[in-house]
């Protein structure tokens, strides 16, 4: 029979290991979004320099 201090302490264990790899996996797609984000915005300026220097 298991005490629930071993319970808390393997559900502590799993967790230790599973959040890391969670955390990792949200920061790459954060930062996947920001990229896309900044690209768009750079074609925006791009076209907005464009048009300018065309007048």
């Amino acid at each position: 029979m298991l005490n629930t201090g071993d319970i808390a302490f393997q559900i502590f264990m799993i967790l230790m290991i599973i959040v890391p790899v969670v955390v990792v996996i949200l920061l790459v797609i954060s930062f996947s979004k920001r990229n896309e984000r900044l690209k768009r915005i750079e074609e925006k300026l791009d076209q907005l320099v464009n048009e300018h220097k065309k007048k």
